[in-house]
């Protein structure tokens, strides 16, 4: 199983750092879509795009992907890079139907913390 992030932590962080672009979709005051979209000066980033599974299928992804873009773009932001694991098949479909592209790098990773539960460990050789 892959390593996973805690989602509260996750978000207890974005809210330090450009808290206007941690993206927020609402119906009927239920949270159904999120997106985060950052921006360190040289690229854009995107994370945490979901969309409850009973919205599915409605273009909300797009219409907060739409938002994200517009806010990137409005700050400089001339390229956004995202990440999603090789197996997602659906997710890289999406993706690709709204004009990203597969780029040829490697993509490699460094805890700098440990979340509860990733299976990441301070003290030894990971």
């Amino acid at each position: 199983m892959a390593p996973q992030n805690d989602p509260a932590k996750d978000i207890a962080r974005k809210l330090r750092v450009n808290p206007e672009w941690f993206l927020v979709g609402e119906l009927d005051g239920r949270v159904v879509a999120t997106c985060m979209a950052g921006h360190e000066g040289h690229r854009g980033w995107i994370n945490y795009l979901a969309v409850s599974p009973a919205h599915r299928r409605r273009g909300l992804a797009k219409r907060i992907m739409a938002e994200a873009e517009r806010l990137l773009r409005a700050a400089g932001c001339p390229k956004i890079n995202l990440q999603i694991r090789s197996s997602n098949a659906d997710v890289i479909a999406f993706y690709e139907s709204i004009g990203f592209k597969t780029d040829d790098i490697v993509s490699l990773g460094k805890r700098l913390e440990a979340d509860a539960g990733d299976g990441c460990s301070l003290s030894g050789g990971q």
